[in-house]
């Protein structure tokens, strides 16, 4: 206990940069790290800072193990994001971070910044303790938030990050969300866990680079493992890898147990 409180990752790491003005850690489950992201973009934007270093990580554990396995949502194969026949998660373990910067930081620097952050939400359908509702009305609302803040509409977004965990409640409850947000106009959308696993807290961060990245080089990566569409929604991921595609912004979302739902939006600057 002494080396694995929730805040422990964050302490050694603002030791280890002298960061000493403001030191906080955020334990939202899946959303952690997404959560993370959006308290530095508010720090910011209230004018109490100009530069944060946001992110997250998270380890696999025994515990972490036993706990996945005892909800029966771990599948012993590849997962399959938004497979008719995904059958559960693939756990991983990663830490991903950037660096925020109000618009004043980045003039006075100098710099060219990767993506902006355009818009946020969170919201909670307090729903279950660890499943999301079946119409998915927290992630609908995190999303309609982040829209809303950035000014964007729906036909503005070119491609989502989706959650997109393989379990069957999650595919099932964030795609019906996504549609009841998108309706006739559903951009191309793919779950990077395919690659990574789900990292859990470190989720977030980790899409959030992605996102960054597959803006800066105009790339979106596909989604692994997909064959048949959810019968309920069909709806289909991209299952190839797309290059030289101009992006203007990309909805990243991350959905935590206990209904804490987050939706990110990064456009081009």
């Amino acid at each position: 206990m002494v080396s694995h409180d929730c805040g422990d990752s964050t302490e050694r790491i603002a030791d280890d940069l002298g960061i000493k003005d403001f030191v906080s850690t955020i334990s939202t489950a899946c959303s952690s790290s997404a959560n993370a992201i959006m308290l530095g973009a508010r720090l910011i934007k209230a004018g109490m800072l100009d530069r944060v270093l946001v992110g997250g990580s998270d380890a696999i554990t025994r515990y972490t193990l036993n706990g996945f396995n005892s909800l029966r949502i771990v599948d012993e194969h590849w997962c399959r994001p938004f497979d008719q026949n995904r059958n559960g998660l693939n756990l991983g373990e990663a830490a991903a971070y950037l660096v925020l910067e109000s618009a004043r930081a980045v003039e006075e620097s100098h710099k060219t910044p990767l993506a902006e952050l355009s818009g946020f939400g969170n919201a909670n359908d307090a729903y279950h303790q660890t499943a999301s509702s079946p119409d998915g009305a927290g992630a609908l609302r995190a999303m309609q938030l982040a829209l809303h803040q950035s000014g964007l509409t729906t036909s503005h977004i070119d491609y989502i990050n989706a959650h997109g965990t393989a379990t069957p409640n999650n595919d099932l409850s964030e795609g019906q969300a996504l549609k009841n947000l998108f309706k006739d106009y559903l951009p191309r959308f793919s779950s990077t866990k395919s690659y990574t696993g789900h990292t859990l807290a470190a989720a977030g961060s980790v899409e959030a680079v992605i996102s960054v990245l597959s803006l800066h080089h105009g790339i979106i990566i596909p989604n692994l493992n997909f064959k048949d569409p959810i019968a309920e929604l069909e709806i289909s991921p991209v299952v190839a890898f797309e290059e030289g595609i101009a992006l203007r912004s990309i909805l990243s979302n991350s959905f935590g147990f206990g209904g804490n739902c987050s939706a990110m939006i990064f456009s081009s600057c």
